[in-house]
């Protein structure tokens, strides 16, 4: 059930397998908030926030002996609990075959393209999508965890049901309209095909861009989803693709469209990055930008966040300014910039507090006026009692002297 649209947005990510998408791809329409306080926590649409909820970390399974075959009745499956597989232990992921496929020899292997005939229904039986020929690729998480797990044991023309708890399906967020919050999914998957995925060194400038977007609108979906780590982990994989070698020329048109994607999902990749704390890498991301484009608004802005997340404030506010140049109009540069003064002010009168402490000179106030003036009247007294001392031993040494003589 894979996602599509072109970009992160506020919405639902369109309905899975179709690519009916809303997002424009062109960066030319106004840039959609995932986050009321900050118009930069979007992901390119062109283009992209406080954490929603916690999806789960993408899960793998092993691959079990093939089960065996099960009775049918009337083209019914049996309904003996031991005749499901639970795939992951929990009971929270089980599958069940229908139809008896061509034996284990023929079960796709990870990073082949699989062609699946697919229906998924809610627990009332609502039928939610279907599709005659969805094609992913295996293990890249193109689709919902479920799928992507459970046709991994597959054998080739094999029917199976599988039944997923919301966590590897559409999880806390649904799907609006159509899947509502953590609802579980039972889909019936059969497998069509399984081939290997194309050579990239092979590929058309075009088909690269094609198969790199893809993959970033994949990782858009999971960052609206905010699973932080498969959206990386989508980015990623559109990176590798387009930074893969080449032996077909590009047209100088097809490096540029090359280069807006790579753009495109290294800023979302830095936004992923900032919402997991990964400070070092979100900076990585947003320097490679840079690179690029040195007046990008994203990566200025995000390195800007970075460094103050950081404590860099006098850095992060010299990144805000020149972002601020660039678009002396933008209100969330603005409000960043000035919230970064008045920290890197407070953590310079904190610094200058401890300074004096430890030269031990206390800051001016009330109390120490009164030492100083106590200190004023200490000073004489101290210089007349010495000058006494001294007076008396003079008096003292002429008597002893006046003795001996």
């Amino acid at each position: 059930m894979a996602s599509s649209g072109e970009e992160p947005r506020s919405g639902s990510p369109g309905r899975a397998g179709n690519g009916n998408g809303n997002g424009n791809g062109n960066g030319n329409g106004p840039e959609p908030a995932l986050d009321t306080a900050e118009d930069f926590e979007v992901l390119e649409e062109e283009e992209e926030e406080e954490d929603m909820s916690e999806m789960p970390p993408l899960e793998d399974v092993s691959r079990p002996p093939a089960p065996p075959p099960e009775e049918q009745s009337g083209g019914k499956a049996a309904e003996d609990p031991q005749e499901w597989l639970d795939v992951l232990g929990s009971g929270l992921l089980k599958k069940k075959t229908l139809v008896p496929g061509r034996g284990t020899d023929t079960r796709p292997r990870k990073g082949q393209d699989v062609t699946v005939r697919l229906k998924a229904a809610l627990e009332d039986g609502s039928v939610v999508e279907e599709n005659p020929a969805l094609t992913f690729t295996l293990g890249d998480c193109d689709v919902v965890q479920a799928l992507d797990m459970c046709v991994q044991l597959l054998e080739m023309g094999e029917t199976a049901l599988i039944m997923s708890d919301a966590k590897y399906c559409y999880g806390a967020q649904g799907r609006s309209p159509d899947i509502p919050p953590n609802a579980a999914l039972t889909l019936e998957v059969e497998l069509l095909e399984a081939r290997d995925a194309p050579d990239l060194e092979l590929l058309s400038g075009k088909e690269k861009v094609e198969l790199a977007n893809r993959k970033r609108e994949r990782g858009n979906f999971f960052y609206q989803q905010a699973d932080y780590v498969l959206a990386i982990n989508s980015y990623d994989i559109a990176l590798k693709i387009i930074s893969s070698s080449s032996k077909v020329d590009f047209s100088p048109g097809e490096e540029a469209e090359l280069l807006d994607v790579k753009v495109k999902c290294l800023n979302n990749l830095a936004a992923s990055q900032l919402k997991l704390d990964h400070y070092e890498a979100a900076l990585k991301s947003c320097n490679l930008v840079l690179e690029h484009q040195p007046g990008n608004i994203k990566a200025l802005f995000r390195k800007g966040k970075v460094l103050a997340q950081q404590g860099e404030f006098r850095e992060a506010i010299s990144i805000l300014k020149a972002a601020l140049k660039l678009e002396p109009s933008n209100k969330t540069i603005h409000a960043e910039l000035s919230k970064l003064v008045k920290k890197h002010a407070d953590q310079r009168n904190v610094e200058t507090e401890m300074y004096r402490k430890m030269l031990g000179n206390p800051s001016a106030g009330g109390a120490p006026g009164k030492c100083k003036d106590k200190l004023r009247w200490s000073i004489p007294w101290k210089w007349l009692f010495g000058a006494t001392a001294i007076a008396l031993g003079g008096v003292a040494l002429s008597v002893v002297i006046a003795a001996r003589n």
